[in-house]
């Protein structure tokens, strides 16, 4: 169970963060969130889809890495195999909460960090530090504060962008049935994508709102991220026949 404290360079003085990647740090599953505000970055490696959240039925954009619910296709002996790693995976084992700080004379609720002690990358012993020896913050921690403002300003971006997208109808559910090779079939289910006809369709006046809402260069990143389909289509099929050529000698 998550046990959140309000990050301090005096309580975490030593905490470090496990670099690395592997089942022991949650990394096997089969999708992450995806945030608009790193699209751009996600579009060269990964599908981007959406799906509904299972608590609120809000709309919420995903990245795929596996074809099931626990499979990782970019997970390769300890490495994550692609040139950028997507947010959620990178903030390890902080968020961003918000405290209540009084800010020229008037109470505001400023975004602070928080960290999991109970995260399995948290350590006080290995790993990349925290705080400087001295108390500032480590170059790790200064990253970790940019992914965590690009996740809390994708989240609210998100929300409107969504809504907009559901508005006009242009998101639509995704048949992810793939066939692999003679032997092996695939299906994700609950996954939608931008209707790249209902876009093309759209009148100019929908075009220029959603333009203006800066909305309209998310659908299209969307779209373009779909040819990493391809590579996900190819790692699994090798995975597949490592693990036939393998099988022979397991029997034996």
């Amino acid at each position: 169970m998550a046990r959140y404290e309000l990050l301090n360079n005096v309580t975490h003085k030593d905490l470090r963060v496990i670099a690395g990647f592997g089942r022991q740090f949650g990394d096997e599953i089969g999708m992450v969130p995806a945030f608009p505000s790193e699209y751009a970055e996600l579009q060269r490696e990964y599908p981007i889809f959406f799906r509904k959240d299972g608590d609120d039925g809000q709309w919420q954009s995903v990245a795929l890495l596996g074809f099931e619910q626990h499979e990782n296709l970019f997970l390769q002996d300890g490495r994550w195999n692609a040139a950028y790693l997507p947010g959620a995976v990178a903030k390890g084992p902080f968020l961003i909460g918000f405290q209540e700080q009084r800010i020229d004379g008037e109470l505001r609720k400023e975004p602070v960090i928080h960290v999991d002690l109970e995260h399995p990358r948290v350590s006080f012993s290995d790993g990349e530090p925290v705080f400087l020896p001295h108390g500032g913050n480590s170059p790790y921690l200064q990253h970790i504060a940019g992914v965590l403002r690009g996740i809390r300003d994708g989240a609210e971006f998100g929300t409107a962008m969504f809504a907009a997208f559901d508005a006009m109808g242009l998101i639509q559910p995704v048949n992810l049935d793939v066939q692999l090779d003679d032997r092996h079939r695939v299906n994700v289910n609950g996954l939608y994508g931008i209707d790249r006809e209902k876009l093309a369709a759209l009148d100019a006046e929908s075009l220029l709102r959603l333009n203006q809402a800066g909305f309209l260069e998310g659908a299209y990143l969307v779209l373009a991220s779909l040819h990493n389909m391809r590579r996900l289509m190819a790692e699994k099929q090798r995975r597949l026949r490592l693990h036939d050529a393998a099988a022979p000698e397991r029997a034996a």
